[in-house]
């Protein structure tokens, strides 16, 4: 049973306005989510840190919704099973059938969907 603390990582965090991960950190605070950012480079998002290495308080992560492609994937995939999040969202241009089954095998849910899509349409 998982409780109704929800929070989601978003992997690949920008500071850019224009990278669809920086439009759905802002979608995900407005509908009330608590939201971590893991990216390459420091940087802030309104009242949220983007970390470049994990944090401890990241221990009840619910989803992780991924900004990152195939290649740039491949350093976080024990992060990610490690993590153990509920589900991990692959949105368009990260689709990953190696990282999906291995997160399948540890019983993590996957999902290739657009994190922008599951709030517009109360699917999240």
């Amino acid at each position: 049973m998982h409780n109704t603390y929800k929070s989601t990582l978003i992997l690949g965090a920008s500071t850019n306005a224009e990278r669809y991960s920086n439009k759905a950190f802002y979608k995900l605070k407005a509908a009330s989510h608590t939201v971590f950012a893991l990216g390459f480079r420091d940087g802030v998002l309104g009242d949220t840190t983007i970390h470049t290495e994990h944090q401890s308080e990241w221990n009840n992560v619910d989803t992780v919704t991924l900004y990152l492609s195939p290649a740039r994937q491949e350093t976080y995939y024990d992060y990610l099973l490690n993590l153990k999040p509920r589900r991990v969202i692959f949105n368009p241009g990260t689709e990953n059938q190696k990282l999906e089954s291995l997160l399948q095998e540890a019983g993590i849910e996957t999902e290739q969907a657009c994190t922008l899509v599951l709030l517009a349409t109360n699917q999240y």
